[in-house]
């Protein structure tokens, strides 16, 4: 069903916002100052505090009579943090790159919940593409929301691939803890898009092969950039939280979906050991390199994995 909503003031948002959150193509007629604001902003409003929209931002690219795959960020990490790859993925794919919520450049939004992210990433498959998408690929914390895509079996994924993802978990405590811990380090970070002095000094020490892989996940957050000032201190508390709390349940195991897992070695055994635990017999695809190196740094090979985990190896 489609609907529109003639009036865009506060009842005809308010309505707006009811229908596009059950799931429904939802338009709103507008006019006037009105109409500048939503064309800027969206359809804006507040929930437990949190600055939403009904919707997310996706960014699709490629030939789109090809296969489709989901990009999902890391942590604190911007849908461009996949600009460095997507080139040479289009020779196999048509990408659509996950925004989230709080961490786009082109609206005005806060990170509320993974739940809730992954609420509207659902209504998005549903809506442009039949329910059903060739593959996913989540980058550290987007392995995450691979797996909770396809546990909650609500569209279908053929392909889920999990980039060297930690998994890590807790309790509400010390979730809480670890959230608050990391916010004030991160915010200053990523806002500013320049690492503390100390670890500044300590960069311009290392040499070879180490500064390159740093310099790789310095990239992938937008370091040297000219940072992400929009981005709130209480998206990175959401986000971080979020995942610690939501739980991804044991042995996933879902008809027509194959879990491959780019398993980074140097990560060390438990995670593997993790992995095996949360899928059921994922194809492990192992690495001899540290988190999401192959990603940031070896981005020929990353897609040529990522062709043959969906293709098969030829």
């Amino acid at each position: 069903m489609r609907i529109l909503i003639y009036g865009a003031g506060v009842i005809g948002s308010l309505y707006a916002v009811l229908f596009a959150e059950t799931g429904y193509d939802t338009s709103i007629y507008a006019r006037g100052k009105r109409l500048e604001f939503l064309k800027k902003n969206g359809l804006l409003y507040k929930k437990n505090q949190n600055i939403r929209r009904p919707d997310m931002k996706f960014y699709e690219s490629g030939d789109s009579s090809k296969p489709v795959i989901f990009l999902f960020p890391g942590t604190c990490c911007l849908y461009s943090s996949f600009d460095h790859i997507l080139d040479r993925l289009h020779s196999y794919f048509y990408t659509v790159t996950v925004s989230y919520d709080g961490f786009d450049p082109n609206e005005k939004t806060e990170f509320y919940s993974m739940e809730d992210e992954c609420e509207k990433i659902e209504q998005e498959i549903r809506k442009k593409h039949g329910g059903s998408i060739k593959a996913a690929y989540g980058c550290s914390l987007g392995g995450s929301f691979v797996s909770l895509l396809i546990q909650r079996k609500r569209i279908h994924i053929d392909h889920g691939i999990i980039g060297s993802s930690d998994m890590d978990e807790a309790g509400n405590l010390v979730a809480k803890i670890q959230a608050s811990m990391v916010v004030p380090f991160m915010y200053k970070m990523v806002h500013t898009g320049t690492l503390p002095k100390f670890m500044q000094k300590k960069l311009d020490k290392t040499d070879g092969g180490k500064k390159e892989l740093y310099n790789g996940f310095l990239n992938m957050f937008g370091i040297g950039k000219g940072g992400s000032p929009w981005i709130t201190k209480q998206s990175i508390y959401n986000q971080f939280y979020s995942d610690l709390v939501t739980k991804v349940q044991h042995g996933i195991d879902v008809l027509g979906t194959t879990i491959h897992v780019f398993y980074a070695t140097k990560m060390g055994k438990k995670y593997e050991k993790r992995y095996c635990t949360y899928f059921k017999n994922p194809n492990i695809r192992r690495h001899n390199m540290q988190h999401e190196e192959l990603f940031c740094c070896h981005s020929a090979e990353w897609v040529e994995e990522v062709r043959k985990a969906v293709e098969g190896d030829r």
